[in-house]
């Protein structure tokens, strides 16, 4: 395809996204409009290159590679220890546990050093993003297995946690500081004694501000280090998405009523997801990932877990963005070990965002991943296992002589500031 075709089909495909933007707007009763406007409203990034993808790979060809790469992928497979926790309006919440392998030549009487009892271990709890699961701390699960105790959960109504019981049965909107206190029962339930790293991606990073915010006492006591992977302490309704102005402009004019009226025809636009899964693979993949070399399987990973994540639960969850800031919460950070990693192609939670909580944590150390999106531990995952390896040893968390594996592969190196 020539240059000039590319950009005609990228003039002709942009102007059906704002089209559909649109005509949804003015006609929310008819399920095409309902449709149109999820597509136009979250393609207007993406449409041009996702067009041009369609006109050069059949989607016969598209369905039976997605096929393969479901069944060879080994992305998602780590399972641990279950457990549940139960949130104050009774949301199960699901975990696992990955216990420290002690060595064929380590008994417990050994490992004793004072009294009658081991010290508790240090444990590492990560948090997950918004659409994603605990999934996606796959390659980071991988390396740290055995060398440390970690704890993996999944928000409520994500993954395999139960959907939201005061969201479901009382209509009360998802707010950050309610996951701030799921967080603190999946603590009480999975790490009720011992030192504790808080690693989080995302909405992940929010949920670690949230519950500083609310138990301060709890990040004094127990909290030994911290990572805020590509997250953000607020003003997220000025993201602009990479888009231009006047597209800014109309999706946040839009989009809050986009989602509540696609959370409302549930079934039906799910349907529409799965009839337009080559369009939503294109914005997946745009929104998550910056470098093209990523590992197709890794990209087909990313689509599953946010894929699974069903409408209503996105539009529950995306008005509390907006009303997120924990700033003032990051004071609690202030006094341990603190990484704040992101990537500089962010999207969604742009490397300006991670700047400001380094700015105001600067005993922090902060890094940068130059060609890396907003799922950079999947995109990159061995720059941030090493980084949060190191962070791991400065809080005592692993020994400095541990093994620590690379387990995944970058074509980049983070450049620590």
């Amino acid at each position: 395809m020539s240059e000039s075709s590319a950009e005609a089909v990228a003039r002709v495909a942009a102007s059906a996204a704002a089209a559909s933007a649109a005509e949804a707007a003015g006609s929310w009763r008819r399920a095409t409009g309902i449709a149109g406007a999820a597509i136009g409203v979250l393609a207007a990034g993406a449409a041009a290159g996702v067009a041009i993808e369609r006109m050069t790979v059949g989607r016969g060809m598209r369905r039976k590679a997605r096929l393969a790469l479901d069944s060879a992928g080994p992305y998602g497979t780590l399972r641990g220890t279950p457990g549940k926790a139960y949130a104050d309006d009774g949301t199960e919440l699901y975990y696992e546990v990955d216990d420290v392998d002690p060595g064929p030549n380590v008994s417990p009487r050994r490992r004793r050093l004072f009294g009658r009892k081991a010290p508790a271990p240090v444990t590492v709890v990560f948090s997950h993003g918004y659409c994603l699961n605990q999934d996606s701390w796959h390659f980071q699960r991988a390396a740290l297995r055995g060398v440390v105790r970690t704890v993996h959960w999944d928000q409520r109504s994500h993954g395999r946690s139960g959907r939201g019981v005061v969201q479901t049965q009382d209509d009360v909107p998802v707010a950050i500081e309610q996951l701030g206190r799921d967080l603190k029962a999946v603590l009480d339930a999975a790490v009720p004694d011992g030192p504790i790293v808080l690693v989080g991606h995302s909405m992940g990073g929010m949920t670690m501000m949230a519950l500083a915010d609310q138990f301060p006492e709890l990040i004094r006591d127990r909290v030994v280090a911290t990572a805020f992977v590509g997250t953000s302490s607020g003003r997220l309704g000025e993201v602009n998405f990479g888009l231009p102005l006047a597209g800014v402009n109309a999706v946040r004019r839009i989009l809050p009523g986009v989602l509540k009226a696609l959370g409302q025809q549930a079934e039906l636009v799910e349907k529409g997801r799965r009839a337009t899964a080559d369009l939503f693979a294109g914005i997946i993949k745009r929104y998550s990932f910056a470098t093209r070399d990523v590992d197709p399987a890794v990209e087909r990973f990313a689509e599953r877990m946010i894929e699974s994540t069903p409408i209503d639960v996105v539009a529950e969850f995306y008005p509390a963005f907006t009303d997120h800031d924990k700033t003032e919460a990051l004071a609690c950070f202030r006094d341990f070990p603190v990484l704040v990693l992101a990537g500089v192609q962010d999207l969604v939670t742009p490397s300006e965002h991670s700047e400001v909580i380094a700015d105001l944590l600067p005993e922090a150390e902060l890094v940068l991943v130059p060609d890396a999106g907003h799922l950079v531990m999947l995109e990159h995952p061995e720059a941030v296992t090493d980084r949060l390896a190191d962070l791991l040893t400065r809080a005592g968390a692993v020994p400095a002589g541990a093994t620590v594996s690379g387990y995944g592969s970058t074509s980049s190196t983070a450049q620590p500031r």
